[in-house]
């Protein structure tokens, strides 16, 4: 079946470039054009496109504006464009927590090293992200019963930390999603780091994620999320100010410290370096080599080294195998690897890497992960 793609840009040269490229593929048809944002939302609804791709600056209405409003009348997996600026980088953030499901830059010699590379990579996000229109377009499912789950307390109660000596006393419980505990048991393990690498909805899962997560979270967040070095920033202040933890965009030499999420700076690689309790982040040189700067594998790998076995990592949305081989190693050590399930990843690739290679040990929906912290942490 080809898939029907909508191409929405104020740019005339714009829109044929991308229409040309999009028509390339013979799984993909541009089938209409739209020249601002007002357009987009009267022609997503009239011609029902599997896909719309979407500028952020328009006249009339912008594409922030068009893509609230078609993801409330009528969801659409949406591809946005943007510039490479931290203006650029607030804005195509914005448009995610309007419902974009991914982004690419503007230019393209941005996105990839050669014209080739360009052209293919953006017809793969497009084929990728397509998928998930039959699942946006479901009905809301119903509510899941809850089965003797204990009533959510206040959001700042103590956790205790959790190290590898003896439990302590049992202290006053952590605020907890209200949906049902049954389904989850602690496993009983003792951890000293969370680690969680994502990429094509990682900033979506991300927020959802580490928003739920109480101001006093017991031990450091390590976040590899693919992104251009000029978004990491913007997106480390964005959840920061979204979340009860401190996240900032990770430098070199940062102390580890518990309560606090450090993200992989875009355009470099992160690595952890020490000993538990006293490690540091590491910030080198992405290389031309590498295929992702940020790299999951890097900084999983790392951190296996330093923990060993008390690494709780998880791998979230996104497209390839980034992380396989570094959560390979971090359950060779002995730590623990969760997987996002298939139903609510935006590409449901690197997540399915880490599955099929049998490396995790659970596959968790999105809205459940950080009720499972909250088990596994017995922050309960």
């Amino acid at each position: 079946m080809v898939l029907k793609v909508l191409v929405v840009d104020d740019s005339s040269f714009f829109r044929r470039r991308v229409s040309e490229i999009i028509n390339g593929d013979p799984r993909l048809q541009v089938i209409d054009c739209a020249v601002n944002g007002k357009d987009a939302v009267e022609k997503a609804a009239k011609l029902k496109p599997d896909v719309i791709t979407m500028d952020i600056e328009m006249p009339v209405m912008d594409g922030i504006t068009a893509v609230r409003e078609i993801m409330q009348s009528n969801p659409t997996p949406i591809l946005m464009f943007s510039s490479l600026t931290h203006d650029g980088a607030k804005a195509t953030l914005d448009a995610l927590d309007a419902g974009a499901l991914d982004f690419l830059p503007k230019k393209f010699e941005d996105i990839a090293r050669n014209r080739d590379e360009a052209v293919a990579l953006l017809q793969q996000r497009v084929n990728e992200i397509a998928r998930k229109r039959a699942f946006m377009r479901r009905p809301a499912p119903a509510a899941r019963p809850t089965t003797n789950a204990p009533t959510p307390t206040a959001s700042r109660a103590p956790v205790r930390p959790m190290t590898s000596s003896a439990p302590s006393a049992p202290t006053a419980p952590a605020a907890r999603p209200a949906s049902s505990l049954a389904r989850f048991k602690a496993s009983g393990k003792r951890y000293q780091l969370v680690a969680i690498g994502t990429s094509t909805g990682g900033p979506v899962a991300l927020q959802k994620v580490l928003s739920g997560l109480p101001a006093n979270f017991p031990m450091p967040i390590v976040l590899i999320q693919h992104m251009p070095s000029t978004f990491t920033a913007a997106f480390a202040q964005r959840l920061n100010g979204l979340c009860k933890i401190t996240v900032k965009e990770a430098q070199d030499g940062d102390q580890l410290q518990p309560g606090t999420a450090y993200l992989a700076p875009g355009g470099m690689q992160m690595m952890i370096d020490g000993r538990p309790g006293a490690a540091r982040v590491k910030i080198i040189d992405g290389g031309d080599r590498m295929n992702y700067k940020p790299c999951v594998d890097v900084t999983f790998g790392s951190a296996a080294k330093v923990y060993n076995d008390k690494v709780l990592s998880m791998v979230l949305t996104g497209m390839g195998a980034d992380g396989r081989d570094g959560a390979r190693l971090l359950k060779q050590q002995g730590s623990t690897v969760w997987a996002q399930d298939e139903e609510s990843c935006v590409v449901y690739g690197m997540p399915q890497a880490v599955a099929k290679a049998s490396i995790s040990t659970e596959d968790l929906p999105l809205d459940r992960i950080t009720e499972r912290i909250f088990v596994e942490l017995n922050l309960v």
